[in-house]
């Protein structure tokens, strides 16, 4: 369906604007504009909307359509279906949980902003062989945290991280001070209860905090 490559931002352009890039599940679509314009609001710009409900990929759309500001992502992405279900939506970044074949030779052959998930020096030299440098560092806590980040930093100097999975609010400053890490992912500013309670004033008070964590 997508056979030219698109003329997009890179990944390592989109992460530079980002500090904390908020990981978004909606399951209501009418949530995603005040949602996204809350987050913007508060200084978190760049946002990635998950591809595990139902309404995903409309919530991408009105997103893109309507919060100014914004670079939207489409995250959880596990195959290349699910890349072209992204691109069709309008996402401008991509994010995987991990470095599968296909969908990491399509997004490159597309020229797409892609951020795929590693957890181990052999994934990151599979990435760098096929030219890439920016990673998810996923599930970050589960993996050694930032310890474990600045231990890959000796050998793999190349390569930078987003890393994801168990950062909060208390513990992404540990990650952040690291040199080879751009930004994170979290979901403590726009937990599932505030959105539920459509509580936006209260997810712009904690994007404000997130926004200048570094």
């Amino acid at each position: 369906m997508y056979d030219r490559p698109m003329h997009s931002a890179s990944i390592a352009d989109i992460l530079r604007r980002a500090v904390v890039i908020p990981v978004l599940t909606i399951e209501r679509a009418e949530d995603a504009v005040p949602l996204g314009r809350a987050l913007v609001e508060g200084g978190l710009t760049v946002l990635e909307i998950t591809l595990r409900t139902d309404v995903a990929c409309e919530a991408i759309r009105r997103m893109k359509a309507e919060v100014d500001g914004a670079v939207i992502g489409a995250g959880t992405l596990l195959n290349v279906r699910d890349l072209d279900r992204a691109q069709e939506a309008g996402a401008e970044f991509f994010v995987s949980p991990g470095l599968g074949d296909s969908l990491t030779r399509a997004a490159i052959d597309r020229g797409a902003a892609y951020l795929p998930g590693v957890a181990t020096a052999t994934e990151m030299l599979r990435g760098l062989d096929l030219g890439l440098t920016h990673f998810k560092f996923f599930p970050a806590e589960q993996l050694g945290g930032p310890a474990a980040l600045k231990a890959f930093a000796g050998p793999l100097p190349q390569c930078r991280f987003c890393p994801t999975g168990g950062i909060t609010e208390e513990n992404a400053t540990s990650y952040l001070a690291l040199d080879n890490v751009v930004c994170t992912g979290g979901v403590w500013m726009a937990s599932s209860d505030l959105v539920d309670a459509k509580n936006w004033r209260e997810i712009t008070a904690r994007a404000c905090k997130s926004a200048v964590l570094r």
